[in-house]
């Protein structure tokens, strides 16, 4: 008799198919449960679904002819899966050992729990914590902090907790929640749609955790930088777009007042006092550009 696919691990590859090639392999090594993985090629200059389909044929592949952003290429994943669970993972990844498996058995306990996310620790040398948990986003600046960043990983972070926001690079969501809360919103592109989604999941009820026993490995940034335009332009503008979306009223014009008026301007004269001039014009386009979108705020 055929198991039930248990996970759906979707994956979102754009030019990166060394990267993706990678992370296929460490999933095969090393899951023991029953799985599919989902590769979205979203947009590459090259077919690249191809060539991994060729190489891993026991993949599903979608191809994107438009690159349509982090969102919008799960989403693609989202609606070919199977799994009773479905697990986003970035494809500059690997696994290295099974321990995914305490995802699943984590929110098998409590059926409050929607969605939860490994410890991550940076792929490299050092094997400092990239996340081990979130703290809530504040009220007017939409600022919060990342537990454990950069951090040598001890143990201190070893124990299950909630966190306020899944990470985008690692996150397992049952599928009940997707079938209540809706898919991943389009409307950022990239950055803060997980941020996002994590508070509708609360919203609906769920609770979110941070489950240490699991863990993967991360390359931070490979496809956008870790300082450039594209980055501060996106985090510019989706920082202003979830205040629209997910604050009430006097905070969200608080908080907005704040960022145009206050902390994107000390942002860009950082950028020009340190000769970045394409950073301190793709923050003032994620500003502008903010005010240019229609329609943002959830029904």
């Amino acid at each position: 008799m055929k198991q039930s696919i248990e996970i759906s691990i979707i994956t979102v590859n754009y030019n990166g198919i060394k990267d993706t090639a990678k992370m296929i392999e460490s999933v095969q090594s090393n899951l023991s449960i029953p799985y599919e993985i989902i590769v979205v090629d979203n947009g590459s200059k090259r077919d690249e679904s191809l060539l991994l389909e060729k190489g891993y044929p026991f993949i599903k592949t979608i191809r994107s002819e438009k690159n349509l952003g982090f969102a919008g290429g799960n989403n693609l994943g989202i609606r070919q899966a199977v799994g009773n669970y479905l697990f986003f993972l970035n494809n500059d990844t690997v696994l290295r050992d099974n321990s995914l498996h305490y995802l699943v058995e984590t929110m098998q306990m409590d059926p409050k729990i929607g969605g939860a996310s490994p410890k991550i620790l940076f792929n490299d040398a050092c094997g400092h914590i990239q996340f081990a948990g979130y703290t809530p986003l504040s009220e007017i600046t939409i600022r919060n902090q990342t537990i454990g960043f950069n951090e040598s990983d001890n143990g201190q972070y070893d124990t299950l907790s909630r966190t306020p926001y899944l990470h985008g690079a690692a996150m397992l969501v049952k599928r009940e929640v997707i079938e209540k809360v809706g898919l991943m919103p389009e409307c950022y592109f990239l950055y803060y749609e997980e941020l996002d989604w994590s508070t509708q999941i609360t919203k609906a009820g769920y609770e979110l955790v941070y489950e240490p026993r699991a863990c993967i490995y991360h390359s931070e940034s490979n496809s956008t930088g870790k300082e450039s335009p594209l980055k501060i332009y996106y985090l510019t503008r989706n920082r202003l777009l979830y205040t629209q979306r997910n604050r009430t009223r006097k905070s969200r014009t608080l908080s907005i007042a704040y960022q145009v008026l206050v902390a994107y301007p000390k942002n860009v004269l950082k950028f020009v006092i340190r000769l970045k001039i394409p950073l301190a014009k793709a923050c003032i386009k994620g500003c502008m550009d903010f005010f240019r979108i229609q329609n943002v705020k959830p029904d």
